[in-house]
């Protein structure tokens, strides 16, 4: 099929279709029950990942002095096996300091400008997803847990604003193929739920691991939006409302993608 052809199917399939509400909790599914059986089977052999590469890369950052105190992440976290463990599960997560929520690559970046004096890693740079996917693979298997206490909430909030809002040349919103038409076809292919419970994650038509911000941005390319800057608030807002929403669903961390 072609690309002008997918984009009228996109199209006839967001716009016949009127809007429907949440998906059910008991109904929530992992992308990973949407592609192949050789893609899953790839993602959960680490031997057969090729996010494990990165994550090994990863666990050498973790282990490598850096800045002014020339310190590593085990110097004050110790062993990341232990003290990692369930950490991505839980972001976004609120930053006092700031006073607004981060992700996982931006609590990473405040630990090393606060804690090693070192600069901040750039946002889909080589060193920052790997040490994003070491840390995330140490939740494995653990249920997404983000709090959503009155602090969050607000945050949430205005992600679930964006998921559910129309934008772009195509008037389409996140929610018109994820929340009302997944499971069925379009070119060939199942639309999954879009939860966001394997990021990191290797995609096989990036040929190399990616963010979930790079993700949602190209989202919105997609939909003919301009996307949001890597950072800015409303793309973490986006990230914790999809990971509220995956709550209770297995993180896969890094997860294999089509």
């Amino acid at each position: 099929m072609s690309r002008a052809t997918l984009v009228i199917a996109v199209v006839i399939v967001a716009t016949t279709v009127a809007r429907a509400a949440d998906i059910p909790l008991d109904q929530r599914r992992s992308d990973s029950d949407f592609v192949s059986a050789d893609t899953r089977a790839m993602q959960n052999d680490d031997t057969a990942n090729p996010a494990m590469l990165v994550v090994l890369d990863g666990e050498t950052l973790w282990n490598t002095r850096a800045g002014a105190t020339n310190k590593s992440c085990t110097d004050c976290h110790g062993d990341a096996k232990k003290s990692m463990k369930g950490v991505a599960a839980r972001y976004p997560a609120f930053a006092a300091k700031l006073g607004r929520p981060v992700d996982l690559e931006q609590e990473i970046n405040l630990s090393r400008v606060t804690d090693q004096k070192a600069a901040a890693l750039p946002f889909e740079s080589k060193e920052l997803l790997a040490l994003t996917a070491y840390i995330a693979r140490q939740s494995r298997g653990m249920p997404v847990a983000v709090k959503d206490d009155a602090k969050a909430k607000p945050f949430i909030d205005a992600g679930r604003v964006i998921y559910e809002r129309r934008q772009g040349q195509l008037d389409l919103s996140c929610a018109q193929c994820h929340d009302d038409n997944w499971g069925k076809k379009l070119a060939g292919n199942p639309v999954p739920q879009a939860m966001a419970n394997g990021y990191p994650i290797y995609r096989l038509e990036w040929q190399e691991v990616g963010s979930l911000q790079r993700r949602l941005r190209n989202c919105m390319s997609g939909m003919r939006a301009e996307p949001y800057d890597f950072g800015a608030p409303e793309l973490v807002d986006l990230e914790y409302f999809l990971m509220w929403r995956a709550r209770g669903l297995a993180m896969e961390s890094p997860a294999v993608r089509p």
